[in-house]
């Protein structure tokens, strides 16, 4: 492992000396806060073998000490697997999911009074609710009947905040919140997921912490943030000032120096030993839990050069490792300027891949708003920006937006989008309870729990008895879309060719025999997929012409998914399509 700092906090650390139990450790520095309550101990490397040390601290002939231990790594087969195209990824905002210990409430019903103030906390759209680790665990089998196959967690450190159930607002990094249960309680998870082929995403936050962390009014260090809670500048969003080559600090800097919300304290990551400190809590949290990835929190908010070492030193630990990032802007030019391996706004950030928002927009306004579908293609005809727009993670929604159904009139527009969702490149990303049609405005009213995750629960969408039929009927044909997209490589390995685009058509191959060259191999047979979607409120024809395309001179087989009137013939180089109202059609292409 790179070699530690390890930050002590203690009293009175104003001109000790520390050393080590193991005479072959040394200490290469030491950096004491002007306070003495802190004392980053900067060690010259490693221990060459797992080990319990005790770091001793004197002064004037008074000792401290405290114990230190070096863990075994974990071996390499154990996690750490990585996500691809192949996977299909799910948010769960864990304290909203499923409660699977009442006595981590801290509202546990062993009387009415107790029962009665569990209830009017859930009450509060900004409350604690209950959700936890054990709460995931015990329902993987409703993930994988969805066809999941990545769990992503909001962040489960330590949030001793009134409204903080959302985990962004970290107390401490080297703790699970007991709201949602133990370190034990997220191994757990990790180990059931791992058992079933399955993949764990820890959400990340090397931006800020809460406005309760000791830190924020007793810093480790005087830079330790930017600004402090008395005087600080509040975050700003100009992501086109940070790509802009002729811009000057003084448009970036609210940026990357701002207090999200103007509440939460920023990380000084140009600090070496702040940048020291959040690249080891991640390092601890992969080991710990055998992480296959991780979800970064807003992303673009940190300094370049941070991140450039951050994943520098994860890719020599954890060669399979990916992130992904949020970038929450709708400009592809923006975007692809924070994915690895893009050098044209600064230094490479060796992000595996930002999230997909443009995309996301897109959807919005097409399925939503009533624009055109072509606005999807325009979304494709960007992706020579990315080095690797086939690792791009593409969304309906999130926990920081409105959900999908919220503005939907029909649910066809949802059935659609899925469609296209599931069907695209990259690695779809389905925010929990939109498979069963969710509603829910603006935060925190699309954060609501899920249906038979809470004592309260009259009905328990988590088993097939317990679903309405509108439930049923969405969770059923995302189901079946991620079927097919598990089943057909070309869906998950596949390039893709648009074939037509307009108003309310948008017809395209996957094949796998042009698969990019990153991550994810398709399979040594060739294999053509159709996807055809029809927005409309009738039946309709359309002809596309396939001359020299991929489709040319392939034979449409039988329709995996679509209504029985749903016809699709190639004839020389033209597709004829008849497709009724709102339709999806997949079929292969041989």
């Amino acid at each position: 492992m790179p070699k530690p700092m390890l930050l002590v906090r203690g009293e009175g650390f104003s001109g000790a000396k520390f050393s080590l139990s193991d005479a072959s450790l040394h200490v290469e520095k030491t950096v004491v806060s002007a306070n003495g309550h802190w004392a980053q101990v900067w060690l010259e490397a490693s221990p060459v073998k797992p080990e319990t040390i005790t770091l001793r601290a004197r002064r004037n002939g008074q000792t401290a000490e405290t114990k230190y231990t070096f863990a075994a790594r974990r071996p390499v087969s154990d996690g750490f697997a990585g996500f691809s195209s192949r996977d299909v990824m799910y948010l769960i905002m864990t304290d909203r999911f499923a409660d699977g210990d009442l006595t981590n409430d801290g509202l546990e019903a062993h009387s009415a009074a107790d029962s009665a103030e569990a209830r009017a906390e859930r009450d509060k759209p900004r409350g604690w609710h209950g959700g936890d680790l054990r709460g995931v665990t015990q329902h993987l089998d409703y993930l994988q009947q969805l066809g999941v196959t990545a769990v992503w967690t909001t962040p489960v450190y330590e949030n001793h905040e009134k409204e903080s159930y959302h985990g962004y607002g970290a107390t401490d990094l080297y703790r699970v919140d007991d709201h949602y249960g133990s370190l034990d309680d997220l191994k757990v998870l990790a180990s059931a997921l791992h058992a079933r082929g399955m993949k764990l995403v820890l959400d990340t936050v090397p931006n800020h912490v809460g406005p309760g962390n000791p830190w924020v009014h007793d810093e480790p260090a005087p830079d330790w943030f930017h600004g402090t809670a008395e005087s600080h500048l509040k975050a700003e969003t100009n992501f086109h000032a940070l790509i802009d080559p002729h811009a000057s600090d003084r448009d970036r800097v609210g940026t990357l120096h701002g207090w999200f919300a103007n509440v939460l304290p920023d990380m000084n990551t140009e600090s070496p030993a702040v940048a020291q400190y959040l690249r080891q809590d991640a390092v601890w949290w992969i080991e710990q839990t055998g992480a296959d990835a991780l979800r970064i929190d807003t992303f673009p908010y940190v300094d370049r050069e941070f991140w450039h070492e951050f994943h520098g030193e994860l890719a020599k630990l954890y060669p399979r490792l990916t992130e992904v990032g949020e970038v929450f802007n709708g400009d592809p030019v923006i975007t692809s300027s924070f994915a690895g391996g893009v050098t044209r706004a600064g230094v490479d950030t060796g992000l595996f891949t930002p999230f997909d928002f443009p995309t996301y927009f897109a959807l919005r306004d097409v399925f939503l708003k009533g624009e055109s579908l072509k606005k999807l293609s325009d979304v494709l005809e960007s992706d020579s920006l990315y080095p690797h727009p086939e690792r791009l993670v593409p969304f309906l929604g999130n926990h920081d937006t409105a959900r999908f159904s919220q503005g939907a009139t029909t649910d066809a527009a949802l059935r659609l989008a899925f469609a296209y969702l599931l069907t695209t490149r990259g690695m779809p990303q389905i925010y929990s309870g939109d498979e069963l049609a969710m509603k829910g405005g603006e935060d925190p009213d699309n954060r609501r729990d899920f249906p038979g995750g809470f004592p309260e629960a009259t009905k328990n969408a988590f088993t097939a008895a317990g679903r309405s039929p509108e439930q049923a009927a969405m969770f059923d044909w995302v189901s079946r879309l991620t079927a097919i997209r598990h089943k057909d490589t070309a869906l998950t390995c596949g390039g893709l060719q648009m074939l037509n685009s307009g108003e309310n058509w948008l017809v395209f191959l996957r094949d796998s025999s042009h698969a990019p060259a990153s991550g994810c191999t398709a399979a040594s047979d060739d294999q053509k997929v159709l996807v055809a979607i029809h927005r409309g409120q009738a039946s309709e024809a359309l002809t596309v012409d396939l001359t020299s395309t991929w489709a040319a001179g392939c034979r449409v087989g039988p329709t995996e998914l679509g209504i029985s009137s749903s016809v699709a013939e190639i004839t020389g180089q033209q597709l004829k399509l008849q497709m009724g109202s709102n339709d999806v059609l997949i079929a292969a292409c041989h």
